[in-house]
């Protein structure tokens, strides 16, 4: 299945206790295998672990030639670790049956393995099926959910003979079956299927989507005369089209047609196998690189497994690393991730001191030092308000130490858009950075969402709500497509206020004959906050602006203004408590993303964090009280915006 985990996720997961295992021995011999796109470290026999390395780059090499209409990208790193033996891959197996596994991540992929093959099952199938997830993911970050398990299903199958001899389609033995004892779910139903999906995540429904999926995806590759229709449907999804035009334009069937097709290709029940041969051997054994490997970086390789699998047994390992090199780069370097997500901020600094002394052009490691600066005074939520400027120009330095050594790796950029963001600086910079990184993974969502997030620091509201309505139209990820609208309705809202703010302040502007029309307030320029000009009275006191600014109340919510104490933080959402007067008001939300937050005054400060309120700001909340007198708050928080002390709210009747 797809995984997707973002930066933070990922690595600040909470460490998943499991029993202890036994270290296992890296006494035996460890050597490394380089190839074109794989770092390979095994136990098992030299000719083994080339063979690995050969068998996935074919792999890909087939994969992306027939599509030759896209550009697949892939700049994480992956690491594949193969095992000589099943006693030898045990502890690192998430389970007993495990033959062999892909785990994603951020900084870098794995895949594990084993040589030794018990039964008929090959590990390759669950390796060629999530690794054809990442070749998706990274192009098309809009593909649906059939499309890219079907697909991830057709190339599990995949096999090639003497180099050059490939075979696809290959029918999958249990689809198959279900297929002729199953009702076939109607095209539109299938389609709309996303990851909160019952058919997506209820074992019981799941079957008949993968074999469904299976049988669609057969079905258009081998269909005659459907030649390059998979890849313009890949581009029309990456170009923001809505499936089903996307659909029609590139296989030109309607949804009902192609359910009568596809009905009658499953009840015939015979799937054509593709056999290609290249005229070229698809060889890629003499660009292979073999090394010999350390024990302490053999035990550091398997420590950073584990770590990236959430399993706690990942110590033990690293420390065995360092016990036996004590400057092991990567064993420093995997160990400041372990302390950075235990909080423990200062001792993972220390480690990637020594991992950078160690090894000052691995690019990974300039890159952990920057991410473990960054989360210094991040609070539980993952909040930050600023940070200083030392720690700013650290994290600047080490970051474009990273991206000169490794000018692909996104995550790089990414951070350090998240640095200029919290600081308010160089946005300029991070857009470009981020449409960089979008140009060549245009699959990040990710991405996406930190360069809409910097287009609306830098009030570019027009660019941020084009990405934003493209995203919202993300067909396989309901998360990204709520966080899109979400973050859509909040434009609309804060573009509503910045306009009436403006309007009122160059209206009173052009009342006293200034020209200043920049959003920003004043101190009233006396007690009474009036001036005369030409023998008549008039008022300029730039808060009375700000009152037609605010965010006018809806009907059934409630509008007051008091003093934000503090914020109450859990895992079912968000508390605001507020003195207002002799009361104290408590509005909740499930998250930030679902409330407009504006700041008509600089005091505070460019972030909310969870916990007490540093300094004691006035605010001016919107919210819809709840009905149920039983209820421990107040009302369902709609908007909060911060004014400044001497301002006092007027409720209109």
């Amino acid at each position: 299945m797809k995984r997707f985990t973002t930066i933070l996720a990922a690595l600040l997961l909470s460490l998943t206790v499991l029993s202890a295992h036994r270290v296992v021995s890296a006494k035996d011999t460890w050597i490394s295998v380089r190839s074109k796109n794989f770092v390979l470290i095994g136990n098992a026999g030299e000719k083994d672990v080339r063979q690995v390395a050969i068998r996935l780059e074919q792999f890909r090499e087939v994969f992306t030639r027939l599509f030759p209409g896209m550009k697949f990208n892939t700049p994480v790193p992956t690491t594949v670790i193969v095992f000589k033996s099943d006693s030898s891959y045990r502890p690192f197996k998430p389970n007993a049956s495990t033959v062999g596994y892909f785990q994603p991540g951020p900084d870098v992929n794995y895949i594990t393995l084993s040589t030794e093959l018990k039964g008929d099952q090959d590990p390759y199938n669950v390796i060629f099926h999530e690794y054809t997830h990442l070749l998706v993911n990274s192009t098309v970050g809009n593909a649906p959910s059939w499309f890219n398990e079907g697909l991830a299903e057709y190339y599990s199958s995949f096999s090639i003979s003497d180099d050059s001899k490939v075979i696809l389609g290959r029918p999958i033995a249990n689809h198959v079956y279900l297929l002729r004892e199953s009702k076939m779910l109607a095209l539109p139903t299938l389609f709309q299927v996303d990851h909160k999906s019952p058919y997506y995540n209820e074992r019981d429904k799941q079957t008949i989507f993968y074999a469904q999926s299976w049988a669609l995806i057969h079905y258009l590759i081998h269909k005659p005369g459907a030649s390059g229709s998979i890849d313009k449907f890949l581009k029309l999804m990456d170009d923001g089209k809505p499936m089903e035009q996307a659909f029609q334009e590139a296989f030109q069937s309607t949804y009902a047609k192609m359910e009568k097709e596809l009905g009658a290709y499953i009840r015939r029940d015979s799937y054509p196998i593709t056999n290609a041969t290249f005229e070229r051997k698809i060889s890629f054994d003499t660009e292979l690189q073999t090394s010999s490997v350390s024990e302490a970086e053999a035990q550091a390789y398997l420590g950073d497994l584990l770590l990236h699998s959430a399993r706690a047994e990942s110590e033990s390992y690293l420390q065995r690393a360092l016990a036996l090199d004590p400057q092991q780069s990567m064993a420093h370097a995997s160990l400041a991730m372990l302390r950075v997500r235990e909080g423990k901020v200062d001792e993972a600094r220390n480690s990637l001191e020594r991992a950078v002394l160690a090894n000052s052009q691995n690019y990974l490691i300039h890159y952990y030092y920057a991410f473990a600066l960054s989360r210094e005074g991040m609070n539980e939520e993952h909040l930050i308000s600023g940070y200083s400027q030392e720690n700013l120009a650290k994290m600047r330095e080490e970051l474009k130490k990273a991206i000169a050594l490794r000018p692909d790796f996104p995550e790089s950029y990414s951070l350090l858009a998240f640095i200029n963001l919290v600081d308010g600086s160089n946005l300029d910079e991070s857009i470009a950075m981020l449409k960089k990184v979008l140009a060549t993974s245009p699959g990040r969502n990710d991405t996406a969402f930190m360069l809409v997030r910097v287009y609306m620091r830098a009030e570019d509201f027009k660019s941020a709500r084009q990405l934003l309505e493209r995203l919202s139209q993300n067909q396989s990820d309901p998360e990204v497509r709520d966080e899109a609208k979400n973050m859509l309705a909040g434009i609309a809202a804060q573009e509503e206020n910045l306009a009436r703010y403006r309007a009122a302040t160059e209206g009173r502007n052009s009342s006293t004959g200034g020209s200043d029309t920049t959003p920003r307030l004043r101190r009233r320029s006396g007690a009474s906050g009036t001036e005369e000009v030409s023998g008549v009275e008039v008022d300029t006191d730039p808060l009375s602006s700000l009152q037609e600014a605010l965010r006018l109340p809806l009907e059934g919510e409630k509008q007051i203004q008091g003093i934000l104490l503090r914020l109450d933080c859990d895992a079912k959402g968000i508390l605001f408590v507020i003195q207002a007067g002799d009361r104290v008001i408590k509005v909740r939300t499930s998250r930030f993303e679902n409330i407009q937050i504006t700041s008509f005054t600089n005091d505070a400060g460019s972030e909310i964090n969870c916990g007490p309120r540093k300094t004691l700001n006035p605010v001016v909340v919107c919210y819809q009280p709840v009905s149920d007198p039983k209820a421990k708050y107040d009302g369902e928080l709609r908007s909060l915006e911060f004014v400044p002390n001497e301002f006092k709210l007027k409720i209109k009747a």
